[in-house]
């Protein structure tokens, strides 16, 4: 385990990520293909939930990440007061936000300002509630609204590419806040709330529907791009986002939304399941 984080240090985080950009869009048959089958096989990704079931009809591994579900696979609370998981995946922390803290794993804490990279925008969530979402290669790797929203301003923030696997989560201190990362800030219809996609080692890839690729290219500084005047609405359980391989994302919201305490380290969620209830 020692040796595992020595790793995480040393080893060059974006130039790996960059191989393995290419090498998972490499259309190559018997490439593709290996890679395909050796994720199915030592993950047991469930295919029949998939809109094409057919593993190895995809055109190269990044598609085959990246599948979209069969219309019926996933169904959103019908509850408008309920807070939906944004992903499939397991969840690594959650619940109360304290005076802008967020617990990350025993002994390990980061503020809301760190993460968001913006100490004003952070205010809103000071007491707030937050749900941190583990995705595995197992997984279904796009990203749903939580609320409806309309989207006010993404954030690209800089950082190291360390891995989110638990092993690191718990000993790496303030691990998300130092993570490459896009922030996509919204208000909803009780106020504001933040999704946060966190890249990892190997997976630091992300999409947004209203943007395309966004990372990479990789950031040097602080990257803010305002769509105030757009007007883009997602309804909520909306695709928003994916991640070109898998990773983390951290959902905030403001005082008064309650239950997200009640979500266990490790549970199971799945997209349009509900985390918790807001106003």
């Amino acid at each position: 385990m020692k040796f595992k984080l020595i790793l995480q240090y040393v080893l060059p985080h974006r130039a790996l990520s960059r191989v393995v950009y290419w090498a998972t869009r490499w259309t190559f048959a018997p490439w593709k293909n290996w890679l395909i089958r050796t994720i199915v096989r030592n993950y047991d990704v469930n295919m029949a939930e998939a809109a094409q079931p057919d593993a190895l009809a995809h055109q190269h591994f990044n598609a085959f990440f990246t599948r979209k579900l069969r219309a019926d696979a996933r169904r959103a609370d019908p509850d408008p007061a309920a807070v939906l998981s944004p992903a499939d995946g397991r969840v690594s922390q959650a619940g109360t936000i304290v005076d802008g803290r967020i617990f990350q794993a025993k002994g390990q804490h980061y503020s809301a300002a760190e993460l968001l990279g913006d100490e004003v925008a952070a205010r809103p969530y000071r007491d707030g509630a937050f749900a941190t979402i583990y995705l595995s290669p197992r997984d279904y790797h796009r990203v749903h609204m939580p609320l409806k929203g309309t989207l006010r301003e993404t954030v690209h923030v800089p950082g190291r590419i360390f891995s989110v696997a638990p092993f690191a989560v718990a000993a790496i201190p303030r691990l998300f806040a130092r993570n490459e990362r896009l922030v996509c800030h919204f208000e909803g219809e009780h106020g504001p709330f933040a999704v946060v996609m966190v890249g990892a080692i190997l997976v630091s890839s992300v999409a947004t529907v209203w943007d395309g690729l966004v990372i990479p290219p990789y950031a040097s500084a602080i990257r803010r791009k305002s769509f105030v005047d757009q007007q883009i609405t997602l309804e909520r359980f909306a695709e928003m986002a994916r991640f070109n391989m898998g990773s983390t994302v951290i959902v905030l919201f403001p005082r008064g939304t309650s239950g997200l305490e009640t979500l266990l380290p490790q549970q199971p969620v799945k997209i349009g399941q509900r985390i918790g209830s807001i106003g």
